[in-house]
């Protein structure tokens, strides 16, 4: 079932279920009637990333307080995403905008990663929840991915799980293609890793062709930038081994 983007959708903590009504945030109190100026008996859909996505009625008990009350469920909440999405921090700006983009292309776990030659750092894991948060109210995703503490990468494949194999993104691989090398995954648990701005060490892409759970994948005969290579790399592994076949 395709998501109604006509409708305001929001993001709430709430249990959602017919005919329980709940009190809204401070937060979502000012935007809805604040900003978007809705008032009384109006409609929202509202999401949790556990009970589906839901229509919602706005009642106003007094003027400072907004009950919204779930009236039907719009649609069931799907399986969550299953790919883990493994990056090096970028520079604040263009961290936002790849964590939205790793939500839209269906990353279900977000894991900083600090490698050797990592530029930016995760002050602030709220930071990182708020943006996937907003790319899932955006684009219609009731599965809220899940946004881990940074690992260094030695320490991260120490205890890899060997069940779910990790697609690289190598920029010193020898072939510019990455399709034939996506067929030839078994595995349907994945995860995807991309270096930061600098790239990896040659000690670190030592280190990750040398394990068996491990995929080098090239993307093509262009440089790109960390956050551009991370999208073009999810579409490739969704497209060939991932939830668009």
């Amino acid at each position: 079932m395709r998501a109604n983007y006509r409708m305001q959708r929001l993001f709430v903590d709430d249990a959602l279920a017919a005919d329980q009504p709940f009190e809204a945030s401070k937060d979502h109190f000012h935007y809805l009637t604040n900003v978007l100026r809705m008032g009384e008996d109006d409609a929202v859909l509202l999401f949790n990333g556990r009970d589906g996505e839901w229509r919602a009625t706005l009642s106003f008990p007094t003027r400072k307080r907004l009950v919204l009350t779930p009236v039907e469920q719009t649609r069931p909440q799907p399986a969550p995403c299953d790919l883990h999405y493994l990056f090096a921090p970028l520079k604040v700006g263009r961290l936002d905008y790849l964590v939205q983009k790793a939500v839209e292309m269906g990353a279900g776990v977000l894991q900083p990663v600090m490698t050797q030659h990592v530029q930016g750092k995760i002050t602030n894991l709220e930071r990182l929840e708020a943006n996937a948060v907003e790319a899932a109210e955006q684009c219609g995703i009731l599965a809220i991915p899940r946004v881990a503490a940074p690992r260094k990468l030695d320490d991260l494949i120490s205890d890899w799980p060997r069940d779910r194999r990790i697609i690289f993104c190598d920029e010193g691989h020898g072939s510019q293609n990455p399709l034939a090398v996506l067929r030839d995954i078994k595995e349907r648990k994945l995860a995807l890793l991309v270096g930061p701005e600098g790239g990896f060490s040659d000690e670190e892409r030592t280190l990750l062709r040398g394990l068996d759970f491990v995929t080098p994948i090239p993307l093509g005969p262009r440089i790109l930038r960390a956050d551009t290579a991370a999208v073009a790399a999810m579409a490739v592994i969704q497209a060939t081994i991932g939830d668009w076949e």
